[in-house]
């Protein structure tokens, strides 16, 4: 059987000849109350971090292309780079393009 004091800041127990008493002080309270009100934010911010990353995973389009590859949106054309060179390289460019 235990007996806390919260105003004395004092826990009290049988022990094998005696009572046992254990003791502490006000700013010892303090820090570990600071200490507990810290974590509890942390767990708070953590979760809701963990809420928002699911809601934009599930709201993210599900497309079959991979990451990292590229697809043009509009038509493309090939623009030589050197049209005297027989490795036919080529720019790709939109086809929308003005002259300008």
């Amino acid at each position: 059987m235990v007996v806390l004091n919260y105003t004395y800041l004092k826990l009290k127990m049988l022990g094998p000849n005696d009572v046992i008493i254990v003791e502490s002080t006000y700013e010892h309270a303090y820090n570990c109350d600071v200490e507990c009100i810290e974590y509890t934010k942390a767990l708070v911010e953590a979760e809701t971090l963990i809420v928002n990353l699911d809601r934009l995973g599930s709201e993210a389009p599900h497309s079959k292309r991979r990451a990292g590859t590229f697809e043009p949106a509009e038509a493309i054309k090939l623009v030589p780079v050197d049209p005297t060179c027989p490795d036919n390289r080529a720019l790709r460019i939109s086809a929308t393009l003005d002259i300008k």
